[in-house]
């Protein structure tokens, strides 16, 4: 039985070797990808990752190995697509931004809350 466990503690000794000799021989053979990305989203990435045990220059290797398996993108490149109603309220909200649209403003919030319910009593 002492032999049995001996024997074992070997062999995953000599597994270990080898694994992290593979692991020192695959980094020899790398290479540097640099990317920029927003702070915000690589701390959000970071978080995300780190649950599953891996750094987003693991994801990296991950999306660029899966991208290779199935030759192309991992995922679907769609656009989305927004009803009539949603479309409308999206242009209006550039037209606002860009100043082509003028809307009313309020100096307070009782100010606006008060035009709103002289609206209401109208009805």
């Amino acid at each position: 039985m002492g032999n049995y466990h001996f024997h074992n503690i070997c062999v995953a000794f000599v597994l270990h070797l080898v694994y992290n000799k593979s692991e020192v021989i695959k980094m020899a053979k790398t290479s540097s990808l640099n990317i920029r990305i927003d702070p915000t989203t690589k701390t959000m990435a970071d978080g995300i990752f780190s649950q599953f045990g891996i750094t987003v220059s693991d994801a990296v290797n991950i999306f660029l190995n899966k991208s290779i398996m199935i030759g192309g993108l991992p995922f679907d490149m769609t656009l989305p697509k927004y009803n009539e109603e949603t479309l409308m309220a999206m242009q209006e909200a550039r037209d606002i931004a860009s100043g082509k649209l003028q809307t009313k403003s309020y100096t307070s919030i009782k100010e606006m809350i008060a035009e709103l319910d002289s609206d209401d009593s109208e009805d």
